[in-house]
């Protein structure tokens, strides 16, 4: 049998998922003034539909890591997000090197 908390977890980090900006705020562990402004900053993305935000599934892992971030440093949310930012980063760059060094084998 499948773990339900497994499977709420992917279904909420699929890409195609939309949360509401009251449900991103709650996975996030925030209060919806909180995502509002770093929307509003460019920090988070959102797309409006019917004149409301909607945030996908991936957008919940960078607005937990921005929120750590700066709970954990005060780190102001724009040094969070250049951190959020090469964290990213780095995480792509070693999964392109892992499919480099498989191919090479």
């Amino acid at each position: 049998m499948a773990n339900p908390i497994h499977h709420a977890l992917a279904q909420l980090l699929d890409e195609h998922a939309a949360l509401t900006l009251q449900e991103l705020a709650r996975a996030c562990s925030q209060d919806s003034t909180w995502v509002t402004e770093r929307v509003s900053s460019g920090l988070l993305q959102a797309d409006l539909v019917e004149g409301h935000w909607r945030f996908a599934g991936a957008t919940v892992l960078r607005a937990r890591r921005l929120a750590q971030l700066e709970t954990t440093f005060d780190a102001d949310p724009e040094l969070a997000a250049l951190t959020a930012d090469l964290i990213e980063e780095v995480t792509q760059l070693r999964q392109r090197l892992r499919q480099l060094q498989a191919q090479l084998g």
